[in-house]
């Protein structure tokens, strides 16, 4: 068998897989609730190992390992803050955020609120993000499958949201569960094994260091990851701009956040997380290697444009014959689990949210959500299929920039502040999401000027995420009187422990 053909085996294997076990979970899935946070009842290991499916994005799988081959260790400050975004979400917001007894985002910027008004803009930005985010998983399964097999780069997009869409439809959030728990253990998996074997070549050949190799943007030996990012404008501002980016977009992530709403109890949300903190620091060992040793072995890759395929040809350049083909043939099919799974994620928030905000009234229910689950998947398969991509790195962290200039204030300032209004949080939002959102466009159109304000374009979170803290603030501060009528209460039952509202005889949502 060729090596084309040892790729399409193994994507096919992760698809009937994947179909596989969401099939075991739709005979689950029976109510609303099931379909929306599969009724509270996930536990924090199976949780942890769904937040790490969905998370691990092909910008973990492919674009982490891309970014190292071609501009060196500096960029490593990228899955630094994806995974210490978690650290802030366990401090500030996993347990309140789950007493809230939310469904959605925009479900809990109602109830703290108290806003129709807010809780329409929250469903509009969820499903900016959403579609954001989603986009590049589209383009990026179409790379991955033609890279080894020769097809065409719209084969893999549509593959992919066709298996979403089936397991999201049957299953919802409890078929999901188990599909991305699976594919977080196959990504893991996917990327250790072929590092076994190119380890031991890499030792043979006289263990010859990485760094010491000078590739695409000219860094030079001795690089390292606590260097700001070498190559750029303005270099120090725009690792503190990614930094900010990454640590506080976590939170506003439709998909992430969503679900910490399955879990049972507060306590359960933190053990998650603590529990995905360390999933994702296990796996973020990985694909930074394959930068450093692709920089050896597949040099060329940066010249070609093609960096962010190392993980995808670097085993069978390493490993001859039938062995290195089946090695490729693996990280072939991680690179589809990690498609499938971040973009089941995204389509179950996004749903929710059409589904509630769009579709409620007129279908109701599980039919709803059915039906929003095909509009969030059509609708960013379209734009994939008919724009260019970006690499998947930066389009993710665009997605992340948004993130952190709008909901990361609105759930800090809702959960922490009395004092917060609904005028305040729509000014901090407008203003934080209009300003990031202008500079993702710019960038993603590619019309931004050089020196300061391409700089500041480019990575726009160290800008707008304190504007929109301030705005939110500011006005809110200016509006005393649009406090929430029952602002206190809420701000309680955030922050009473589940075990403390029982034994007042007020069970939690």
């Amino acid at each position: 068998m060729t090596a084309t053909g040892y790729s399409l085996l193994g994507v096919t294997a992760v698809v009937v897989a994947t179909l596989a076990v969401g099939a075991y979970g739709w005979r689950f899935s029976r109510t609303t609730s099931d379909f929306f946070v599969a009724s509270r009842t996930v536990r924090p290991g199976l949780n942890a190992s769904a937040i790490g499916g969905e998370y691990l994005s092909a910008a973990s799988f492919l674009g982490v390992a891309g970014l190292v081959l071609a501009f060196g260790t500096e960029m490593l400050w990228y899955p630094v803050g994806w995974t210490a975004g978690y650290l802030v979400l366990l401090v500030f917001v996993a347990a309140p955020l789950r007493r809230s007894g939310a469904y959605t985002l925009p479900d809990f910027a109602e109830s703290r609120l108290e806003s129709r008004g807010v809780r329409r803009l929250s469903a509009l930005l969820v499903v900016a993000i959403g579609w954001l985010y989603l986009m590049p998983q589209f383009q990026g399964a179409g790379l991955a499958l033609a890279a080894p097999t020769g097809t065409g780069t719209w084969l893999g997009g549509v593959l992919v949201a066709t298996v979403v869409v089936v397991n999201v439809l049957f299953g919802g959030m409890r078929s999901i569960t188990f599909v991305q728990a699976f594919q977080y253990w196959l990504k893991l998996t996917a990327l250790l094994f072929p590092l076994l074997f190119m380890a031991a070549i890499w030792l043979r050949d006289g263990a010859v260091s990485p760094a010491s190799v000078a590739v695409g943007s000219g860094n030079a030996a001795g690089d390292s990851w606590t260097s700001p990012l070498a190559g750029t404008d303005h270099e120090l501002y725009t690792t503190y701009a990614i930094i900010v980016a990454t640590f506080l977009g976590t939170m506003g992530l439709p998909h992430v956040v969503v679900r910490f709403y399955t879990n049972p109890d507060g306590a359960a949300a933190r053990r998650t997380t603590l529990l995905v903190l360390a999933l994702l620091g296990l796996f973020y060992l990985l694909p930074p290697v394959y930068g450093g040793l692709g920089r050896l072995y597949a040099p060329d890759l940066v010249a070609a444009g093609r960096a962010e395929s190392v993980v995808l040809e670097l085993p069978a350049r390493m490993v001859d014959g039938t062995l290195g083909d089946l090695l490729s043939a693996l990280t072939t099919a991680g690179a589809f689990a990690a498609f499938l799974s971040t973009s089941s994620g995204l389509t179950v928030a996004v749903a929710g949210v059409i589904s509630q905000d769009v579709m409620g009234r007129r279908f109701g229910g599980v039919r709803a959500f059915q039906a929003g689950a095909v509009v969030a998947v059509l609708v960013p398969l379209g734009l994939a299929l008919l724009t260019e991509g970006v690499g998947v790195a930066q389009a993710v962290g665009l997605a992340f920039a948004f993130a952190a200039s709008t909901f990361c204030p609105l759930l800090v300032l809702g959960i922490w502040w009395r004092r917060l209004t609904d005028a305040g949080a729509i000014a901090g939002m407008v203003v934080g999401g209009g300003c990031a959102g202008g500079a993702v466009l710019a960038t993603l159109l590619g019309v931004g000027p050089g020196g300061w304000p391409g700089a500041l374009l480019a990575q726009p979170a160290a800008w707008t995420v304190p504007l929109a803290f301030l705005t939110m603030v500011g006005v809110s501060l200016a509006t005393p009187r649009r406090v929430p009528r029952h602002a206190a209460r809420t701000m309680v039952r955030l922050h009473t422990p589940e075990a403390v509202q029982l034994d007042r005889g007020n069970p939690p949502r």
